[in-house]
């Protein structure tokens, strides 16, 4: 018998991760949300996996544009991960931003430690949420320290490193 949703979260807060806002266009609509389920799926060709909750907006955006944008955020940007997060906030989400548009039209937050733009080239379902792989087609690396999620709280990494 598997675990339940709550044991579920607990696992998963045991696991630090980067704190991602992962972006879409289709024509002339916009729509992103934070995600942490990102990962790289392949070196050659350059790979990306999303998991995203099939009853975001975002989620059926991508779908329907065929792309999408990570963008990892920084230390300095747990309000912006705060405000793609919230329900409340969806229709403002991109008040006061000033995002580039990546070749695929997805837009890129400005200020994230790095922002990949990608094409969708493959769909599967997975329970309550849908996995997105996408070829990687440009990125843009910023030197700036990322936004670590773990236990429940935000996190910084600390420059020691260990042996």
């Amino acid at each position: 018998m598997p675990i339940d949703a709550d044991e579920f979260r607990r696992c998963l807060g045991s696991w630090p991760s980067g704190v991602t806002i992962v972006t879409s266009r289709c024509g002339d609509r916009i729509h992103g949300m934070t995600v942490s389920d990102f990962s790289g799926a392949s070196l050659s060709p350059p790979l990306v996996t999303l998991c995203c909750n099939r009853d975001s907006i975002t989620t059926g955006l991508i779908a329907e544009g065929k792309c999408f944008a990570v963008n990892i955020l920084a230390t300095d940007q747990q309000e912006l991960s705060n405000r793609f997060a919230s329900k409340k906030l969806e229709d403002v989400r991109f008040e006061g931003l000033e995002c580039d548009t990546a070749e695929t039209g997805a837009p890129l937050i400005p200020g994230a430690v790095v922002n990949m733009d990608c094409s969708l080239i493959a769909t599967h379902d997975a329970g309550d949420h849908v996995i997105y792989i996408g070829r990687i087609e440009a990125a843009h690396i910023h030197e700036r320290a990322p936004l670590v999620y773990y236990g429940g709280a935000y996190r910084t990494l600390s420059d020691e490193a260990t042996d």
